[in-house]
This record gives C-alpha cells, structure tokens and sequence, in this order.
C-alpha cells in the first residue's frame, strides 16, 4: 500500500501537539482591526484548539501528525 499524502495547506495551519490536540490560529486577525478592541485583538493572537466535528477532517488531512 503506498504512503498516505498529507494535505499541504493543511500542515501550513494546523498542528497537532503531543496529546494529540489540533491547534490552529484564530481568523479574522489581519485586517479590519481599527474597529476591534485591544482585548479582542490581543485574544486573536493566541493560537486555538480545534473542536468538534473539524478535528476527524484534520486528522484525515494529516495522517502522520
């Protein structure tokens, strides 16, 4: 059976920590922010865990992660 491929645009975003959590970067962050308030813009820097339904696609998307 040949080697699975890793969806590339998907590496570039997500990635997977060691407990197997996915771990993505807010959106909305790059531009329209003079409207946003200093909480909301500092909170957007943060990175995200994945939840729900999103992560059995990102798993597909990244079978050696």
């Amino acid at each position: 059976m040949p080697k699975m491929k890793t969806h590339r645009s998907s590496a570039k975003r997500l990635r997977i920590t060691k407990r197997g959590k996915v771990v993505a970067h807010h959106a909305y962050a790059s531009h329209l922010l003079t409207h946003k308030s200093q909480k909301r813009k500092r909170n957007l820097r943060k990175s995200r865990v994945v939840e729900g339904a999103a992560v059995r696609h990102v798993r597909r998307a990244l079978p050696y992660g």
